[in-house]
């Protein structure tokens, strides 16, 4: 049975049987969700708006951003890189491979109980000198409690757009910045 497009979102089949870092983070999830853009940009260009998420969301900043604009040009040095950094201010930086992907994980699931625990890798995929795919895997374990069942139906729903607003943000700054 195929998933909805809140699961698969930009993804190919292919994709999703890949093998991401995030994987080894989540022995089990309860559910997995996929995020997949095409970007016109070299894969160190969109990689360096990647390490932006250390600064900012680049979703809806009245939503998850406290209502501040997220930077629209880059931060010097975003790109040192460290373990256990903050990452989207509920993220820990875990696992990265420079011009490649960033892994993270929710950095404490009792502070922030309605989304569970989360791992989610940002994977870079180069196509050509100036082009790049952009997939993204998140393994989440909904909140056990049951008032928060309704999370299962509701959360890939909300996530997608959050995510798909993410990820065409951080597409056009990319591709912005590979013209310049």
């Amino acid at each position: 049975m195929q998933k909805p497009i809140a699961y698969t979102w930009g993804s190919t089949p292919e994709e999703r049987q890949m093998e991401f870092p995030c994987d080894s983070y989540m022995s089990s999830s309860d559910d997995v969700y996929f995020r997949a853009v095409d970007v016109k940009a070299p894969a160190h260009i969109l990689f360096r708006w990647l390490c932006q998420l250390k600064v900012a969301p680049y979703s809806y900043d009245w939503i998850d951003n406290f209502g501040r604009q997220s930077p629209i040009i880059l931060t010097p040095s975003i790109e040192n890189l460290e373990h256990n950094q903050r990452v989207m201010t509920i993220f820990k930086l875990v696992k990265f491979e420079q011009n490649r992907h960033l892994t993270m994980v929710i950095d404490s699931p009792q502070a922030v109980p309605i989304f569970g625990q989360i791992a989610l890798s940002y994977v870079v995929f180069p196509i050509t000198e100036n082009t790049c795919r952009l997939v993204v895997k998140l393994h989440l374990c909904y909140p056990k409690h049951s008032f928060w069942s309704f999370m299962r139906w509701f959360l890939p729903w909300a996530d997608l757009f959050m995510m798909s607003k993410q990820l065409l943000t951080l597409k056009h700054l990319a591709e912005l910045q590979s013209l310049t």
